[in-house]
Formats: structure tokens, sequence, C-alpha cells
């Protein structure tokens, strides 16, 4: 993107016109990198399909244990971040004989390897929350919050990572 008010726009363009204007001047005055380093300085450890699996189910057995089961977790390396995908719950239904089996798949989009750790417990608690509620409605993100509990602002700031990394993406003048 080559201009950062269209960025800012496209990535926080439904918060007030103050917190935008806050964002604005971050961006103008190069603050936005040393601010989200500062407020989230660590790196997880998770970069296995593996260990995301266990990461994600140990969250569910904390927070969702009545919720229906996780049969799969991965990385994805392909979910389109600019397009706001970035996590995928899925529910594949497969015929087996006389019954029909559902099993829950969770992708989670691969910026989330180098990221810190309340991003990735920011995209799992919500993509968890879907197996109970399917709609973005306030039981939705009262669950989310039930899993992590400043979940609204580590989600703001994840858009402002983004908005960094679409201006840092940017042609040289």
């Amino acid at each position: 993107m080559s201009d950062p008010a269209i960025a800012i726009r496209r990535f926080i363009g439904a918060y007030p016109p103050d917190t935008q204007a806050q964002v604005q001047t971050l961006v103008q005055d190069n603050r936005l990198a040393p601010y989200l380093a500062q407020k989230y300085p660590g790196r997880h450890d998770i970069q296995t399909d593996a260990a995301l699996y266990d990461y994600v189910q140990s969250l569910k057995q904390q927070y969702l244990k009545t919720a229906p089961p996780v049969h799969k977790v991965v990385w994805h390396a392909k979910l389109d971040v600019m397009h706001k995908v970035l996590g995928l719950h899925t529910a594949i239904s497969r015929v087996q004989g006389a019954r029909l089996k559902a099993k829950a798949e969770i992708r989670i989009a691969g910026l989330f390897k180098d990221a810190a750790p309340e991003f990735l417990e920011m995209v799992v608690a919500h993509e968890l929350a879907h197996l109970r509620e399917r709609a973005h409605n306030k039981a939705f993100y009262q669950l989310c919050r039930h899993i992590q509990p400043h979940y609204h602002q580590v989600e703001f700031d994840l858009r402002l990572l983004l908005l960094k990394r679409s201006l840092d993406e940017r042609p040289a003048p």
C-alpha cells in the first residue's frame, strides 16, 4: 500500500476518528514499530503443527472442556492476511457407513509463527470460540474474553501489527 491513510482506514477504519488520528500520529512519527516492540517483546516457541495442536488442545481443555473436539490444527502459510483471514475453523463432514462424522479443523496463518504469544493466543481463542458460537455475536466475544481477558486490546494491537507490515511492504518512493 502506498498511502498510509488508506492502510489506516483498511485496518482500523471501524474505530473512532480520534483513535485513527492517534494511530496516524504514531505512523507519521515512526513510533508504531517501537510501540509494538515495547508492548509485545516476547516470541513463542511453537513452530511445528504438533506443538500448535498441543497448544490449542491445552487452551481448549482449560477453557472449553465441553466443546466439540478439535481433530486437526495446523500452521497454514497461504492464509491471506491482507484479506483478513488470520485463522480458519472448518468442520468437515464425512459419511462412514450409516453414520455422519464431523471433524473440526483449525488453521492458523503462518505469520503467527514469529509473533508475540499474545497474538497467537488471541487468534486461537477466536477460532476456539467458533466451536460454540458460529457467528461473531455478543456471546462469541464473551467467550473470546473468557479465554483471553484482554482480547479486544490484543485484537486492536494485532491490527496495528498488520498495518505496520502493510506499510513495511510498500514500495520505496
